[in-house]
């Protein structure tokens, strides 16, 4: 994440237990989860009696063409550090799910555990469980095309050595990203060289709008999504049966390096082919649905599908709770009738960036059929509700599958959920406004907060009553109630204590693995205090130095402090001597602007710089005094001007605190 010199580097490197535990953390290290209550007992044994798990076939798959794994499953960077480890879950070896697992949830984690190398098809393999997501590997006629070359660098590294311990040891001949979510590129550098792509031995093909929209996600708000994304997936949290068991799409997110080459080729519209290395492939695209930018392949020599991630073996995601926009479910639904209509008759096996393939047409057929028909289901039921005035969380509510698709395995709630996708349709159509005006402009949650204990007595009573309320298992309204005592007096222990018990029931409940790792986070964090240990920053120095001008420059803005800013006017040229690009950077009524191919006739400072230099000095791996004594920046005029600039922008916490103030 950019930050001022200083403490650029902290922000984009992976924080380390170097960094230490905050007091509070330090003090209460020993704080351990509970064990299910009777209330959660009852509801998971419940779901042993709703769902039918006699259905083995999703295991058979699952296991089916496996060639072999790592003698050792733990994967380690370039200093020894484990970014990787799928030993921690051999607890899921246990048939019967603990009381303190949803048992669907639990069936899910068994699934993608299954690890290894897999062949899916003549000449088509498949690397799983060494990431959130997989690694397809397509054997052409004199090297390798790769399709998603996972999160990080050192597991995309690792699964490719795999599949040479299997296979013959082919180049790498074309990698292609399926769509612009950082799991899907981000261990790019990890199977190919950056040289390599620029003299053209290897070709990198993604959607159109790809490089815009991989590097915006994961920048003007990725300090914040890559926050959320710690109670999303939960790979902080300790792995066992009172933690993290799976993330629903995979196990988890790998703790590695992210890297990003740029494509080479651009592919535009449904319809267009390539041949790679012998290799005949028809894309589809598929914008607006899982992601802005994403494209689905059909490979007419094996008659293979590749699903990208619009079909998986659960319910996907309209809103993903780490933050992201809104996803288009009508353009979802189309997309996969499209698919159906353009390749249903003519596919024997589909395989997808996430899970395990399904072989056979009308298992292929059913399948994308009934992911097809859920996303156009909470689309259609989600409006009709919302033109009748209900709101967001009352939709939430009432939405739910009906009984010939809530009952399929590859609808489940591990990773998106009906109740939160329906109020995403909301969300995409009507905002956030529910309509209601006592909504219009609520206080804040720690004035609100402070109001509400008030009314209902002090926080005595409230934690009185929210007792009784826990002893009753209604754990959600206790969370609700209690997090307000929290915001009123963060340093009130008995209330984190009961919020953090209700979390973890709720936690120990859930079918969705986003939301169990959510709830026990949020526990985690009322007991322990906000941990500052490993986590993957998607706003690598790869991600930052792939950023166009525009977007960087956007990117400063949104940094840039109102308040330091407020009553200041700088005028500032910024000349790139390698490319000849000029700008004209203003900060002005608080504001930054920019405009290209222009400068200021009464600039108060000139700066004579390559980008890629001055994102070093951003970054921290430089400054701009090393860099002018190098040679390689210029400062005509004032360099105070450039510092109270640099002064006006921004420090990012990437530990901010979420469960409180």
């Amino acid at each position: 994440m950019l930050r001022k010199p200083a403490a650029l580097a902290a922000a984009l490197t992976l924080l380390s237990g170097a960094a230490g535990m905050p007091p509070a953390l330090a003090a209460d290290a020993a704080a351990t989860p509970g064990d299910a209550t009777a209330a959660t007992r009852q509801a998971n044994e419940a779901v042993l009696q709703q769902l039918p798990f006699n259905d083995r076939q999703d295991y058979e798959d699952a296991q089916r063409g496996w060639l072999g794994t790592l003698a050792d499953s733990e994967i380690r960077n370039a200093q020894g550090r484990v970014v990787w480890n799928l030993s921690d879950y051999a607890f899921l070896r246990a048939d019967a799910a603990p009381a303190t697992v949803n048992p669907s949830l639990w069936r899910q984690a068994q699934l993608n555990l299954k690890h290894g190398l897999f062949r899916v098809t003549d000449r088509i393999y498949q690397v799983r469980g060494f990431d959130l997501s997989n690694m397809t590997l397509i054997e052409g006629d004199t090297g390798l095309i790769l399709i998603d070359p996972l999160l990080t660098a050192e597991t995309a590294h690792a699964a490719l050595e795999l599949y040479y311990q299997h296979r013959p040891r082919k180049p790498v001949v074309a990698v292609i990203y399926t769509h612009s979510h950082v799991d899907h590129f981000g261990g790019v550098k990890g199977v190919i060289r950056e040289e390599d792509v620029k003299a053209g031995r290897v070709k990198v093909l993604a959607p159109e709008g790809f490089m815009e929209e991989a590097v915006s996600e994961n920048i003007y708000a990725g300090n914040a999504m890559s926050r959320r994304a710690q109670y999303m997936y939960g790979a902080l949290l300790p792995k066992g049966p009172t933690g993290q068991v799976d993330a629903g799409l995979g196990k988890t997110v790998s703790l590695g390096t992210v890297t990003l080459i740029a494509p080479t080729d651009l592919v535009r519209k449904s319809g267009e082919t390539r041949t790679i290395d012998g290799v005949q492939i028809e894309f589809q695209m598929a914008p607006g649905t899982e992601a802005p930018a994403e494209m689905l392949m059909y490979f007419p020599q094996w008659k293979a599908l590749c699903a990208a991630e619009d079909a998986t073996h659960n319910l996907h995601n309209l809103y993903t709770i780490r933050g992201a926009q809104v996803r288009d479910a009508n353009q979802w639904w189309r997309a996969l009738d499209a698919t159906l209509d353009r390749y249903g008759d003519r596919t024997e096996v589909l395989f997808a960036q996430h899970h395990w393939p399904k072989w056979g047409q009308q298992n292929i057929d059913a399948f994308l059929g009934r992911q097809r028909d859920a996303y156009k289901f909470i689309h259609d039921q989600s409006l009709r509700l919302a033109n009748q005035g209900y709101t967001m969380t009352e939709i939430g509510e009432r939405v739910k599958l009906p009984p010939a698709l809530a009952g399929q395995w590859d609808l489940r709630d591990y990773y998106g959920t009906v109740n939160h996708n329906a109020k995403a349709v909301y969300q995409r159509y009507l905002g956030w406004y529910s309509g209601n005006p006592a909504d219009l402009h609520p206080l804040p949650p720690e004035a609100a907060a402070k109001r509400y204990v008030q009314y209902m007595g002090g926080a005595d009573k409230v934690l009185a009553q929210a007792r009784e309320s826990y002893a009753q298992g209604d754990y959600r309204w206790v969370a609700e109630v209690v997090k307000h005592v929290v915001f009123a007096d963060p340093d009130n222990q008995a209330a984190r204590k009961l919020e953090a018990d209700a979390l973890e029931q709720l936690g120990y409940q859930a079918e969705s693995a986003s939301w169990r790792s959510a709830y026990l986070m949020g526990a985690r964090e009322l007991r322990n205090g906000v941990q500052r240990l490993a986590s993957t920053q998607s706003a690598s120095p790869d991600m930052v130095q792939a950023m166009t001008d525009p977007m960087f420059l956007d990117y400063l803005a949104v940094r840039l402090n109102g308040e330091r800013a407020a009553g200041r006017t700088l005028k500032i040229n910024w000349v790139q001597p390698d490319t000849g690009k000029r700008y004209a950077l203003t900060v002005e009524n608080a504001v930054f602007r920019y405009k290209a191919d222009q400068q200021h006739a009464d600039a108060q400072a000139t700066l004579t710089v390559p980008r890629a230099v001055l994102i070093g000095a951003l970054l921290g791996q430089t400054t701009l005094r090393e860099a002018v004594g190098a040679g390689r920046a210029k400062i005509e005029g004032d360099p105070a001007v450039l510092q109270a600039w640099m002064g006006m922008l921004d420090n990012f916490d990437p530990q901010f605190e979420i469960v409180a103030p």
